[in-house]
């Protein structure tokens, strides 16, 4: 049985403390090795994340601007339609109005001449009622 001596117990003790070195210096490497890919990993999801989060919030705008567009077509030819409706109906009533006078007038004036008068009034007033509609309705 070998007794030990100072030395060989001063040279265990080195082998000891480098061999302990060695692992506390490869286990904070192996730390800091699972910290930067955890890091890493932790970066690419956050830039995923905000990547999709824009793109979705750029889709729904485009989407919103879409049907804005739609329904500011659809409100746009509604009015156009109104619009010439109206106008149509105003054309037509007019015409019938002057037709209509025209006719009265030549038949009243066969008959009397004051009564030309009174159904001249009473068919402005009547054309005048109908345009005072059709301007309510536009309105």
């Amino acid at each position: 049985m070998k007794i030990p001596t100072v030395t060989g117990v001063k040279r265990a003790a080195i082998t000891a403390l480098d061999e302990k070195n060695s692992e506390a210096a490869v286990i904070p490497v192996a730390e800091v090795v699972v910290v930067v890919v955890v890091v890493v990993v932790v970066v690419v999801v956050v830039v995923v994340v905000v990547v999709v989060v824009v793109v979705v919030i750029v889709i729904s705008v485009a989407v919103v601007v879409v049907i804005v567009k739609l329904v500011v077509a659809v409100v746009v030819v509604v009015v156009v339609v109104v619009v010439v409706v109206v106008v149509v109906v105003v054309v037509v009533v007019i015409v019938i109005v002057v037709v209509v006078e025209v006719v009265v007038v030549t038949a009243v004036e066969v008959m009397m001449a004051e009564v030309v008068v009174v159904h001249t009034v009473i068919i402005g007033a009547a054309a005048a009622v109908v345009v005072d509609a059709v301007l309510v309705l536009i309105v």
